[in-house]
């Protein structure tokens, strides 16, 4: 039974990974989980200075999921090449580091940076609310996902992942420009925008008002714009937005995600990502499928 899948030329021994910011940079999960039982580890998102995050509170949890709006608080770019890089190398599964910005010029800052180091795949976060040129965010303008893609492309030495952002009419609109900007890979979705007042206090739950809404209720979301974009670009998809077991995993991977990324789950069930590698394994023998390649996309 073959469990690889290929990311742009980068070979994960199985399509289980966990979304950004849900694992730390992995040595905050070590001790709960293998790391060489996953076919990747993500980054927490990362810039080119240390961000220091939103006001609290920023976490509030809501019927079938949570809000956040932690505002990518990190370390800086220093510290993970210093720190998490090292520790994540000792593992035998690749590294995708996640980098936010606030500029195109931030961005391109980190993906030089780790330009010589031992990380297989670079995820840009185009899709943080945070991030916002003129008012709007990078990822909610065709024009600028196009522009920002086709800039990171021409300083980065490993394979680019785009993450799209689901607050937007049209998803396969901002698929399209990203892979005219010339992305390898794009992963959907990133946290749906949302909001929750206490009635009692008569204010807003979140010091940030709004936060971004993940978890299993945002899942049918997901997967209907993972299977809207498989059908509209030719490049590899990273399907995320919901995932709880190995039969949510699949339904993504059914409808056209070559790999999964494991989110909100982690903070409930912190061996949810290997749980999604044994499930989907456990399924291809029980439907008899040699190779994973072949569900990929099934569902038409």
């Amino acid at each position: 039974m073959n469990t690889k899948v290929n990311l742009a030329g980068v070979e994960l021994k199985n399509p289980v990974m966990e979304a950004s910011g849900t694992f730390g940079s992995g040595m905050e999960y070590g001790e709960f989980v293998d790391l060489n039982k996953l076919g990747a580890v993500v980054t927490k998102g990362v810039a080119n200075v240390p961000w220091p995050g939103n006001p609290v509170p920023r976490i509030a949890e809501v019927y079938g999921g949570m809000l956040n709006a932690i505002g990518l608080q990190n370390p800086g770019i220093e510290v993970l090449c210093e720190r998490d890089i090292p520790f994540l190398k000792q593992f035998d599964t690749k590294v995708i580091v996640n980098i936010c910005g606030k500029t195109i010029e931030d961005y391109i800052e980190v993906v030089e940076r780790l330009g010589d180091e031992p990380v297989d795949l670079l995820e840009i976060n185009i899709s943080c609310p945070n991030v916002k040129e003129g008012g709007i965010a990078f990822g909610q303008d065709p024009k600028a996902v196009e522009a920002i893609t086709r800039e990171v492309k021409k300083y980065a030495k490993q394979p680019v992942i785009m993450k799209l952002s689901p607050n937007v009419t049209d998803i396969v609109v901002m698929a399209k420009a990203a892979e005219a900007g010339g992305a390898d890979i794009l992963s959907l979705i990133n946290t749906i925008t949302g909001m929750k007042i206490d009635i009692e206090r008569q204010t807003f739950v979140l010091a940030n008002k709004t936060g971004g809404m993940s978890g299993p209720a945002i899942k049918p979301v997901a997967v209907r714009m993972v299977y809207q974009v498989a059908q509209a670009v030719k490049i590899p998809i990273i399907g995320m937005g919901g995932i709880m077991t190995a039969e949510d995993a699949i339904e993504f991977i059914l409808a056209g995600a070559t790999a999964v990324a494991v989110g909100t789950a982690n903070f409930r069930n912190p061996t949810a990502t290997v749980e999604c590698v044994k499930g989907i394994e456990e399924y291809m023998k029980r439907h008899g499928v040699e190779d994973i390649k072949d569900l990929v996309g099934m569902v038409k």
